[in-house]
């Protein structure tokens, strides 16, 4: 039985391969950003910027151009979106730390990376016509309501943190209360060589949760409050195209624009959603061969509490460090 065991295991390492290359991937991408993170964010601002001029120019010459000036601006304005999200904000902090603690569809995560993209352009959308076309209010007013949404955002990554310890801690607990009615004996089955896993295969092993679970496991408040503290805060990029627009009279483009740069965001966000989802679930076949344990329980309810307490400190110093900007200029750093 024992050489049955060790073959069994030996066999369940092997297969994860594609773990272990992975692994070796993102620790060299990681040396790589490390060493060239300066040269890469500058590179990034300096895209950034000629692309926004570009931009303003394109919207100079709609009025005569629509057609050709138009759909050259939104090429334009996509790719602005896809730059401007590669760089740090506490949006991607936000999705990160939750996909990696907490279990989720592949599909729930695109849906909440194009939701916040959506909330964020519309938000944007939304604040320009209210302050400069239906209140008829200056452009520093405008900056200051900007301003404010974007406090009101890290608040709400705040509280997605209280929420999501909240869940955590109630669940540890009850985790801890169940081992301990069970003395913390935990059943170790053998099972033959060639047995093929399943959902109902009863072998005692863990398996990777299924659709329900995962379904069940985000809940609507939860992907809200997601969604709110991704999107809150507007792009400033998409207010500046929408405040230039505005003043050269061809505002329908200026919305188009900053909706085709929420779309470029939400592919940059959406892609790294993936490369998170796709670690996380190479991660759990580490433990899907193996028995189940309760410290593995107590393990994945700690890391849900971690990633709580990640976005809950998130919340806080970002809302303590926000400054308004009057200037309006492109602010790079935590820019989504």
């Amino acid at each position: 039985m024992s050489v049955n065991i060790l073959s069994m295991q030996a066999r369940s390492w092997r297969q994860l391969w594609p773990l272990y290359l992975l692994i070796i991937l993102l620790l060299a991408c990681a040396l790589l950003v490390w060493q060239f993170w300066p040269q890469i964010l500058l590179q990034s601002v300096l895209w950034q910027k000629n692309l926004h001029q570009q931009m303003t120019a394109l919207l100079q010459q709609v009025a005569s151009h629509p057609q050709k000036a138009g759909l050259t601006l939104m090429g334009f304005s996509l790719l602005y979106g896809v730059l401007h999200a590669l760089g740090p904000g506490h949006g991607k902090v936000v999705i990160a730390t939750f996909l990696a603690t907490h279990p989720t569809r592949v599909k729930t995560s695109l849906q909440l990376t194009m939701m916040a993209a959506v909330v964020q352009g519309g938000v944007a959308i939304a604040l320009v016509t209210i302050m400069l076309v239906v209140l008829k209010l200056s452009s520093r007013q405008l900056h200051l309501s900007s301003y404010w949404l974007e406090k009101s955002s890290y608040l709400l990554v705040a509280g997605l943190g209280v929420w999501l310890c909240w869940r955590a801690a109630r669940k540890l607990m009850r985790t801890l209360r169940t081992s301990g009615k069970t003395g913390g004996i935990t059943i170790h089955r053998i099972v033959p060589t060639d047995h093929q896993h399943s959902e109902s295969c009863g072998c005692g092993h863990q398996h990777v949760p299924d659709s329900a679970q995962l379904a069940a496991a985000v809940g609507w408040k939860t992907k809200s409050l997601v969604v709110m503290s991704m999107g809150t805060r507007p792009c400033s990029g998409a207010i500046m195209m929408l405040l230039f627009s505005k003043v050269i009279g061809v505002y329908g483009w200026g919305v188009l624009s900053a909706i085709a740069m929420a779309l470029g965001t939400a592919l940059t966000v959406s892609g790294m959603a993936l490369l998170v989802q796709i670690s996380r679930i190479l991660a759990l076949r580490l433990s899907r061969d193996r028995p189940a344990a309760g410290w593995q329980k107590v393990a994945l309810n700690c890391l849900a509490l971690s990633g709580g307490i990640l976005l809950l400190a998130a919340g806080i110093v970002l809302w303590l460090s926000a400054q308004p900007d009057i200037s309006g200029g492109i602010r790079p750093l935590f820019a989504r």
